[in-house]
């Protein structure tokens, strides 16, 4: 089913109409209809389409009554196309024919080799836009897509921003769950669906498409819609950092590494140097067994049953990780040898090669511990 929101649409929709008419005439074993969405538009574009159902039997109108936005529109054209008419494939489409028709099919067939979303993409071969674009909207389009691609760490992906889409019924029932709030209710819907659907790990295709201008109405896309993209891009990039078990892992032994310190620091008074110590790093373990367990991997959290002996195997870990680092620091001593190297400006600390084996056995001890931590303490069930 193609969904197609309207406002102020009443010179388009039969232009749209009987050009995707043709197309599905192209589309053997499929069942094609278009469900337009109309946000009462005060132009009579909802009076115009209801003609147009009684000259086309797959034409369909869901009348909203008041104009929320885009991703509104959407998500109630989307859950009206498979609950009421049971559609298995549902299409983004704009109703000023900017998309190119035509390549309906081929990204129908996109969907037939395995992807569960195509894209109709402006940027990869075969897309483009219009040449007579002023520079400054060449620009904002061509740069924004790489503003996001460089922010989101992911370069599979040419057209963040695009409308076109084909997308299995499944995946828009398993995405619509978590795009309920209000801030995906105006243009921000389209990325946002893009971000969660890779997220979830879904497959994701392009198909190649030739942008159109639109000849009748205006265009609804303001200053706010550049802005409110780049905020949500940096937001939801923020937000996977944060939440990466990486990140976490890091931020729990930089505190374990704190507690440490300040557990040495108070323990050496009435205490010998080495239980200080000793009792310093088993407080830090203690530390970062508890974060770990509550934070860094809460979604594999253990059982209290599971802790005495999780704790163990924690200890090993961790004392493993001490052995690396004992290693390569006897390793490069004994056959590279202690020697200075520079003395930082303005500080004045000396940098020799024992530092340099210190560092190399910090990081190899915490790749060693992530590693032991993922695979044995809090191992995926």
């Amino acid at each position: 089913m193609i969904v197609i929101p309207t406002y102020n649409e009443a010179g388009n929709v039969a232009r749209t109409t009987k050009a995707l008419s043709k197309v599905f005439q192209h589309c053997p074993g499929y069942d094609m209809h278009i469900l337009f969405v109309d946000d009462n538009s005060p132009d009579g574009t909802a009076t115009v389409i209801a003609s147009l159902i009684n000259k086309y039997p797959f034409v369909h109108l869901l009348n909203n009554k008041q104009k929320i936005g885009l991703g509104h529109a959407y998500k109630k054209g989307f859950a009206v196309a498979i609950d009421k008419y049971k559609a298995a494939i549902i299409f983004e489409f704009d109703a000023d024919l900017q998309h190119d028709p035509s390549v309906i099919p081929a990204m129908l067939h996109a969907l037939e080799q395995g992807n569960d979303l195509v894209l109709g993409s402006r940027y990869i071969k075969g897309g483009g836009i219009p040449a007579h674009w002023p520079w400054y909207r060449k620009f904002l389009s061509i740069v924004g897509n790489i503003y996001i691609r460089i922010v989101m760490g992911n370069f599979k992906v040419h057209d963040w921003t695009t409308g076109y889409r084909a997308i299995k019924a499944e995946v828009v029932k398993d995405i619509m769950k978590i795009m309920n709030n209000t801030a995906f209710a105006g243009y921000t819907w389209q990325i946002g669906f893009l971000v969660k659907t890779i997220q979830k790990g879904y497959k994701v295709s392009e198909i190649p498409f030739v942008f159109r201008d639109r000849t009748s109405g205006k265009s609804k896309l303001g200053p706010e819609y550049i802005f409110n993209t780049m905020r949500y891009i940096m937001k939801v990039r923020i937000s996977e950092i944060v939440n990466h078990r990486i990140f976490k892992f890091l931020v729990t032994g930089g505190t374990g590494t704190l507690v440490q310190v300040t557990a040495l620091y108070f323990y050496r008074f009435g205490l010998g140097y080495q239980l200080a110590n000793f009792l310093s790093i088993e407080t830090a373990i203690v530390s970062n067994f508890t974060l770990s367990n509550l934070w860094t991997f809460a979604d594999r959290k253990l059982k209290a049953s599971q802790i005495p002996a999780k704790f163990v195997q924690f200890n090993l870990a961790s004392a493993g990780s001490i052995l690396i680092q004992m290693a390569i620091a006897f390793m490069g001593e004994k056959y590279i040898g202690l020697h200075a190297l520079f003395t930082v400006p303005f500080v004045g600390i000396h940098v020799d090669t024992g530092m340099i084996f210190s560092i190399v056995g910090i990081l190899i001890g915490m790749f060693w511990n992530f590693f032991a931590y993922s695979r044995f303490v809090w191992r995926k069930s």
